[in-house]
């Protein structure tokens, strides 16, 4: 494949790949949009590897690469829950990380990268070498990190060492000075020992600093790694001289940085605070008030009969699914319950907030899953003021994103965060195991309003026995 022709075929695998973001943005064009990034990267691997940079001798060695990275694919395609969604997605992160740092030092010791580079030309390449390890080395350790909090490995609840601000402190004067001595060394051996204590100081501000983030603000985690995979790609591609991968990472990493900055509107946080210390974590105390009583009320329990009932009478329905819907892979049997509502002629509609579950978007993948219509799956924005006019409103497994305490106690860790609304409607129902705190360790008055009940039990097997009563 000629020069030009390469140039051409990575200008269409850019062009798709920014139609793939532009179809991800909706469920209903997300199927498209899949497609067209899965066509763009199809494109581009043809161009790279039959393009003019690889020799024939290259071939062998890319055809056994792909075959075992497929390999790999398919079976993690083929085995993770949808469950385990998160913890794989910051897997991959992990791994770009990983690359841009093997590909920097390669780049590094490989005397042709530089051949025939002038002064300036050779500074410019060592610093983008230098930036794109970096950026590497923090993916890298955090993401494994993020990897075992969402996966249970390591506890949610956030680890502050002491004077955590003045170690940052160092550490980038201490990136900053070696990076100096990285650039003004006159030979791979004097360049080396600056590059290897960057890169551990990297590594361990990547575990320093994710290990500090509370287990309520994952969700801000898992978008902001796929934000520094991002660069650490168009890091590479800078390496490489190449510009596909520029631009390919470039999109990854400001959609990602878009995509947390969303993430934090959701939650009343802002991006800073994330990184200095997110609340949550391990199940704690129940939250008091600021007059030091326990929330008000008696917690009404609710069998799957008597919710069936309600269900039946209810002519409005809004169902708020979350982690727990996800764990109990409850989905199916929810799809069934509505399709049956639905058949009965009742309204029934799906709330989602923004940061249910453990990822951007969780929900939203599990009802599609379960070919819940995408018409009835609104945001938390569009189904709010609906909650008042709703007979009933269902919560499967969710817990922060439903606390009233976010508006009626300013001194709640969650204070301030936006939240569903379901207290309002006529009837509440809270489907959990217990009555533990959820994720971000804070207590839920929700559960001791007049107008609620509890619904204990597995999800699936009490939405099986509701389902079942519905029919009988």
């Amino acid at each position: 494949m000629s020069a030009s022709l390469a140039a051409v075929s990575y200008i269409a695998a850019t062009i798709l790949f920014i139609l793939s973001l532009g179809g991800l943005s909706n469920p209903e064009s997300s199927r498209r949009g899949n497609l067209y990034g899965m066509i763009g990267m199809a494109i581009a691997v043809l161009a790279t590897v039959f393009g003019p940079r690889v020799g024939p001798s290259g071939l062998a060695w890319i055809a056994v690469a792909l075959v075992i990275g497929a390999s790999i694919g398919l079976y993690l395609a083929r085995t993770v829950k949808m469950t385990q969604m998160p913890e794989l997605v910051a897997f991959m992160h992990s791994l770009v990380g990983l690359v841009a740092m093997i590909v920097g030092y390669a780049s590094f010791i490989d005397p042709s990268a530089s051949a025939g580079m002038s002064p300036a030309e050779a500074s410019i390449h060592h610093i983008e070498i230098y930036v794109g390890v970096l950026i590497g080395a923090v993916t890298l350790s955090g993401s494994v990190i993020a990897f075992g909090k969402l996966s249970a490995r390591i506890t949610g609840k956030p680890v502050l060492l002491p004077g955590r601000h003045g170690l940052n402190l160092a550490g980038l004067l201490a990136v900053i000075w070696f990076g100096y001595a990285f650039v003004q060394a006159h030979s791979i051996e004097q360049g080396m020992m600056p590059i290897a204590v960057m890169s551990v100081i990297a590594l361990a501000f990547g575990v320093h600093m994710v290990m500090a983030i509370g287990g309520a603000d994952m969700p801000v985690v898992v978008s902001m790694l796929n934000s520094y995979s991002g660069w650490a790609a168009a890091a590479t591609g800078f390496m490489l001289s190449n510009d596909l991968l520029i631009v390919t990472g470039a999109l990854v990493g400001s959609s990602g940085a878009i995509l947390s900055y969303i993430m934090c509107r959701a939650m009343n946080r802002n991006f800073l605070s994330v990184i200095a210390g997110g609340f949550g974590g391990e199940a704690k105390a129940p939250a008091k008030t600021p007059g030091g009583a326990q929330p008000a009320g008696e917690v009404v329990a609710i069998s799957a009969q008597e919710t069936a009932e309600l269900l039946r009478e209810a002519k409005s329905v809004v169902i708020v699914p979350g982690y727990g819907m996800a764990v109990a892979q409850a989905q199916h049997t929810v799809f069934e319950i509505t399709k049956r509502l639905r058949d009965m002629g009742k309204t029934v509609r799906f709330g989602i907030h923004p940061v249910a579950g453990r990822m951007p978007g969780h929900m939203n993948v599990l009802l599609a899953e379960a070919k819940v219509p995408y018409d009835i799956v609104l945001e938390m924005d569009e189904i709010n003021g609906d909650f008042p006019d709703t007979d009933v409103a269902m919560v499967i497994g969710a817990n922060d994103i439903v606390n009233p305490s976010a508006q009626e106690d300013p001194s709640s860790p969650i204070a301030g965060m936006p939240v569903l609304e379901v207290w309002k409607a006529h009837t509440s129902v809270v489907m959990k195991r217990s009555m533990a705190s959820g994720y971000a360790g804070v207590d839920n008055p929700l559960f001791y309003k007049e107008n609620n009940r509890m619904l204990f039990g597995d999800a699936k097997k009490m939405l099986d026995e509701v389902l079942g009563a519905l029919k009988g």
